[in-house]
């Protein structure tokens, strides 16, 4: 345990968890034991706590040592993903969120069946479910495992199991209630923490003229050459953008938070804060791993945010502080997947399969389906030990091998006239087992495997570039697979090309009325800022 570590910071963690218990019991209270009510919190959800949970669900602990990490070991080329990200939600915010809406759905797989059909439905059901166990839940809590470990020397299984169950206490009563206002609070602790850090952190190497002049001048520069090993600007510009998509717009990890909305307007607000807050984790993840990098570079990679922690640039009280942040920043992410898995079970398969259950009964089987995902997350735990050392490299690499089918399949099928179920599936059969094909070999290069010449050069391919080749190979089967077929009365293509004109239109309304400026729609200025701050950010470290 830091010798720095006093009585008042476990004060200070001890008055988080006390919050965060007291506001998840409190809002379980309110759950009214409806199906919207459990499950999308009544679907009453105001714009900004929609863009705080969505913010608070996606960083999790492998944002804070992955992201440090790789700072302290690339520099700022990292937070493209944060960046590529952003236009992901901007274009959630303003063409899919208002068509999740009108749709009237609770899940992401329910939406796919209503283009293709209950087979599509359980599918994605089933995948997304397994997907969360093995890499949002299992990569977090390796995560906290590490930083706990190194903090306080408390052993990484029984540090996990204790998050769990302190999570999962509130998740299974109170349901998106009680999961969306802690996500709210927690997303206000976890900024507030890292903020601290990156502060103190900026002060101890003596700001930008202490960065710059003890660092190599390709750490500040975000746009890698195209032969660059991790971060291709090749691998940037045209795969990031297929994780993204699928983690964005397809995952109901993600999307539940905005389904929960009371108004279209609500829905895209929402995510569009959401995405204003995701220029931050360069600041407060990142940056932060260019100072460890400068003050412990005995403890680059996923050592870094923990040696920052656990060195004396941070105060008596502030780092019980910075430390609620990553609790908070954990629980919240748990939270989210326990409450996503607990509605994907319910709503796609056991609603399904008794369609006349009464909502009481559907909240009841949610509760048990939260408890069964906590239990899950409980007895995966001693699984962290295979996960990689570069954390948030690990986690980017694995969804890049699972997302760019998905994104096909879904953008062809809110776009296409011809594409089937059929086509769906086989293009995701063969697509699915190409990628979980190279995860394998990656790992087993990992693992010191010795691979034939052909294997090891197609795992040596950048994760980026692989993920834009199996992108490419999924537009492909799905063309091809598509010929002779017509599905010209798509109501639900029809539909969604309805939607999108509309939203069209009230973008080229906001043009029309930019020497108007008190008659802007506030979506279109936000949207504006952001896309701004973007080209500030590249214009400064390209």
């Amino acid at each position: 345990m830091p010798n720095s570590f006093t009585y008042l910071d476990a004060i200070v963690i001890v008055l988080y968890l006390i919050a965060v218990l007291s506001i998840g019991f409190y809002y379980s209270r309110k759950n009214d034991e409806s199906y919207s009510g459990y499950f999308l919190a009544g679907k009453n959800t105001g714009w900004i706590a929609i863009g705080i949970s969505i913010f608070a669900t996606n960083i999790s602990s492998e944002h804070f040592i992955g992201l440090a990490g790789a700072g302290s070991l690339r520099g700022l080329a990292v937070g493209q993903f944060e960046l590529m990200a952003i236009f992901t939600l901007i274009f959630l915010g303003w063409f899919l969120a208002p068509f999740y809406l009108k749709s009237g759905v609770y899940t992401v797989p329910e939406f796919l069946g209503l283009n293709f059909d209950v087979r599509m439905r359980k599918i994605f059901a089933t995948f997304s479910i397994v997907i969360y166990i093995l890499t949002k839940i299992l990569v977090s809590l390796f995560a906290a495992g590490l930083i706990f470990y190194s903090i306080f020397g408390i052993n990484i299984y029984a540090t996990s199991i204790l998050i769990v169950l302190i999570t999962g206490l509130y998740t299974v009563i109170g349901g998106s209630h009680a999961v969306i206002r802690t996500q709210a609070f927690q997303g206000v602790v976890l900024i507030a923490g890292a903020v601290v850090l990156s502060v103190l952190g900026f002060i101890a190497v003596g700001g930008f003229d202490g960065l710059y002049s003890r660092l190599p001048a390709d750490f500040f520069t975000m746009f890698k050459p195209a032969s660059d090993p991790d971060y291709p600007w090749t691998g940037i510009v045209f795969g990031a953008p297929v994780i993204a998509f699928w983690y964005w717009c397809t995952d109901q990890y993600m999307v539940q938070r905005m389904l929960g909305a009371r108004s279209i307007e609500d829905a895209r607000k929402g995510t569009l804060l959401a995405a204003s807050f995701k220029l931050l984790p360069i600041f407060i993840l990142v940056i932060p791993g260019l100072f460890a990098a400068i003050l412990f570079p005995e403890a680059k990679g996923d050592g870094a945010y923990s040696a920052l922690l656990n060195g004396n640039i941070v105060p008596i009280g502030l780092k019980g502080l910075v430390i609620a942040g990553l609790l908070a920043a954990i629980m919240s992410s748990l939270s989210g997947a326990f409450n996503s898995i607990a509605i994907l079970f319910t709503n796609d398969y056991y609603k399904l399969k008794y369609p006349n259950t009464s909502e009481r009964k559907l909240v009841l089987v949610g509760r048990l389906a939260t408890t069964l995902a906590v239990i899950a997350a409980i007895l995966i735990v001693p699984l962290v030990k295979v996960i990689s050392s570069q954390l948030y490299l690990f986690l980017q690499s694995a969804q890049s091998f699972i997302a760019p089918p998905i994104t096909a399949v879904f953008i062809f099928g809110l776009f296409s006239r011809r594409m089937n179920t059929r086509t769906a599936l086989i293009t995701l059969a063969v697509t699915e087992t190409i990628g979980v094909g190279r995860l394998l070999l990656e790992l087993l290069k990992a693992g010191g495997t010795e691979l034939s010449v052909g294997l090891m050069a197609i795992a040596e391919i950048n994760f980026l570039h692989f993920s834009v080749a199996l992108f490419a190979i999924s537009v492909g089967m799905i063309l091809t697979l598509s010929l002779g077929e017509s599905r010209e009365n798509n109501r639900f293509a029809l539909q969604f090309r309805q939607s999108v004109s509309e939203s069209i239109t009230e973008i080229r309304g906001n043009f029309a009325r930019l020497n108007r400026v008190g008659k802007l729609n506030s979506s279109f200025v936000l949207s504006a800022i952001i896309l701004i701050a973007i080209i500030g950010v590249w214009s400064i470290w390209s």
